[in-house]
Order: C-alpha cells, then structure tokens, then sequence
C-alpha cells in the first residue's frame, strides 16, 4: 500500500468517526441546524473520497463491487489485484 492510499484511508476514517460523532449527537439534538449542516458536509465528503478511493484502488466493501450482491465473487479479490 502506497503513501498516497493510506493517506486516503485514514482521511475516510477520519470522516467516518466525524459522521458517527455527528449522528450521536443529533439523536438527542435533532433541531440544531449547525449540526444537521456539518453532517451533510462529512457526508457528501465521504461520498466524494469513498468513490474516488474505489475508482483508483478498488472497493472498500463487497458492497460497491456490483448492483447484485452475488456478482461480488467474480471481480478480484484485494490480495489479487498488483498495484
């Protein structure tokens, strides 16, 4: 794993922990509009870099292999694709 990718890892973590953060605090808070504002933000960002991570790197999940949950076993596996 190159520099570059980890890097994009950690950043969809981080993102990841903001938005988990974030959706605990609006369980209890649902009216605060500054909350609600972040929170669409982290989304969107996360959005952005999980599809560009799955475009250049491949899928984070066996969820963004294919429409059909069964296809997923016909692409390679991570282990299998050289870099």
């Amino acid at each position: 794993m190159d520099s570059k990718q980890l890097d994009m890892l950690k950043e969809i973590m981080e993102i990841c922990f903001c938005l988990t953060d974030i959706n605990l605090y609006l369980d209890t808070h649902p009216n605060d509009d500054r909350a609600v504002a972040l929170h669409n933000t982290f989304s969107k960002k996360y959005k952005e870099l999980t599809n560009m991570y799955s475009m250049k790197y491949g899928p984070l999940t066996n969820y963004d292999l294919s429409k059909y949950p069964w296809e997923y076993t016909k692409s390679p596996w991570p282990w299998e694709i050289e870099y």
